[in-house]
């Protein structure tokens, strides 16, 4: 007795402000027979998952470790700070970090930004994560500077937000443990990178569906096999192509017009 084969699965982590949904819809379009299970992580713990076999693959912020991870970089961010709506900065379109040098800006355990120098003045003590420092910023404590998607992701009405021109940016991308890649890992590598359903790089179609689509192409070009008439001017039917076969019209004096009397006879001769 064998066991059965294991039903094909794809797991998905995903960071904190990264929507995958989009690529998901494609995923079930395209694969309805694989499930795929979204996995949310903390930005912090998205590798770690990966190498420890967590989940198949994982939408990440860089950088990561490309000694142990595969890694193809999806898009940048724009960087934001987080103000209150009644704040000076609000009424700029956007600041520099030098414009955050007076204020209080807070720095959560859980931040995303590789920060050379921390800008404006630190806080007495660092919030335990980005929801907690959002809550601190709408008490009037500090200012938080945050990728844009994590200052959607913890919008409130009481708050608003400007981009940083010269901050660092956060970058997201498609990670996987580092060595051969897997068919399915092959197949969401398609998806978020625009692929379509035909590409040469996604699964093979069957053979025998392949040489059919062939085969109707060929016709398609041609139009059918047409066939060639018969000697002696009728067509393999029997029915006559109409064409001369020797230059002289069937069952006619070549010398006669019609037919009918022959070409060589005098007129008749008139009555008296």
């Amino acid at each position: 007795m064998t066991c059965a084969e294991e039903t094909p699965s794809f797991r998905l982590a995903y960071v904190p402000g990264v929507t995958p949904a989009k690529w998901v819809r494609v995923w079930n379009e395209r694969l309805p027979d694989v499930p795929l299970t979204l996995v949310g992580v903390p930005a912090a713990e998205a590798p770690g998952m990966l190498r420890d076999g967590g989940a198949d693959a994982g939408l990440v912020r860089l950088p990561v470790d490309r000694t142990v991870l595969s890694a193809i970089p999806l898009y940048t961010e724009t960087t934001v700070v987080v103000v209150p709506k009644d704040h000076l900065v609000a009424a700029a379109d956007e600041i520099a970090v030098a414009d955050l040098a007076d204020e209080i800006v807070l720095h959560p355990l859980d931040d995303t930004l590789d920060w050379e120098r921390l800008p404006g003045r630190p806080a007495n003590e660092r919030p335990a994560t980005t929801a907690d420092a959002v809550e601190l910023v709408a008490a009037g404590i500090g200012l938080l500077v945050v990728p844009q998607s994590l200052a959607r992701l913890h919008h409130r009405k009481d708050l608003t937000y400007r981009p940083v021109t010269d901050a660092p940016a956060s970058g997201v991308a498609l990670s996987w443990p580092e060595g051969e890649t897997p068919d399915l890992v092959e197949e969401f590598i398609g998806i978020v990178r625009g692929r379509t359903v035909n590409s040469t790089r996604g699964r093979a179609k069957p053979p025998a569906q392949a040489q059919d689509r062939s085969a109707k192409g060929k016709r398609a070009e041609t139009g059918g096999a047409r066939r060639k008439p018969a000697a002696g001017g009728r067509s393999a039917t029997g029915r006559s192509t109409g064409k001369k076969t020797d230059g002289k019209s069937a069952g006619k004096n070549p010398r006669s017009g019609s037919g009918g009397r022959s070409a060589g006879r005098g007129k008749p001769r008139r009555r008296s």
